[in-house]
């Protein structure tokens, strides 16, 4: 996808709890680290009915004029209903990255959420919610001529890792399909985020880097077909 002079739109979606606001921050934070201009904006809370969290990021080499866009270079799904939410952003050529694993993704409502957002009060209430449960997979719109990428995230992490770190393996799949971002800036932006858990359980920057590491080479793999 790597382009000179180009702007790239990016939008990630799930549920309260998956961490996709995360991902949109450790995004934004690489490509500034890269001297890139970057753009981050989050969508939660309770105009997100049903506690579906959305991230729009926006990486350019030169000044992004606009925070809004209509339509997505990259579109990372980790839910099943967040599917629906986000077929507005699609366009021939958008990369579909989603979460095809066979783990029921927590719903949270927006009584349970509140106006600020999961990832700003109480991220370890949803410890036990996240990849405990057999269910369906995400499953992603036919036609529009989609470049679709299935990683089946939510599973790696519970069989290898902890389920807590599936956000980080799609952050390092949609670094390895964006092309932009030098490994050395991604890991620097993983410090800077986690800068605090790391330094008070040294044990997570090894979970950290290794959910990381299982992103980039996932997203590496050919391209599924356009349809």
């Amino acid at each position: 996808m790597a382009a000179e002079n180009r702007r790239l739109k990016i939008v990630i979606a799930g549920e309260g709890g998956q961490g996709v606001q995360a991902i949109g921050e450790l995004l934004a934070e690489a490509a500034y680290r890269s001297g890139q201009q970057a753009l981050y904006i989050p969508n939660f809370g309770v105009e997100q009915r049903g506690g579906v969290s959305i991230a729009f990021v926006q990486i350019s080499t030169e000044k992004i004029g606009f925070p809004k866009f209509q339509k997505a270079d990259l579109l990372a799904v980790l839910s099943p209903r967040s599917v629906e939410r986000t077929k507005g952003y699609l366009k021939p050529g958008t990369i579909y990255l989603y979460d095809e694993s066979a783990i029921k993704a927590p719903e949270i409502d927006d009584r349970t959420i509140g106006i600020q957002g999961w990832e700003t009060i109480a991220p370890e209430a949803f410890a036990k919610m996240e990849g405990t449960e057999e269910g369906a997979g995400v499953r992603p719109p036919s036609g529009q001529g989609l470049i679709r990428r299935g990683v089946p995230a939510a599973q790696l992490a519970k069989a290898e890792l902890n389920p807590r770190v599936s956000n980080v393996i799609i952050f390092g799949a949609i670094v390895s399909l964006i092309e932009v971002l030098p490994l050395e800036h991604v890991k620097a932006a993983l410090e800077e985020k986690f800068a605090e858990k790391f330094r008070q359980r040294p044990e997570l920057r090894e979970l950290n880097y290794k959910a990381l590491e299982m992103g980039l080479e996932a997203g590496r793999k050919p391209a599924a077909n356009h349809g």
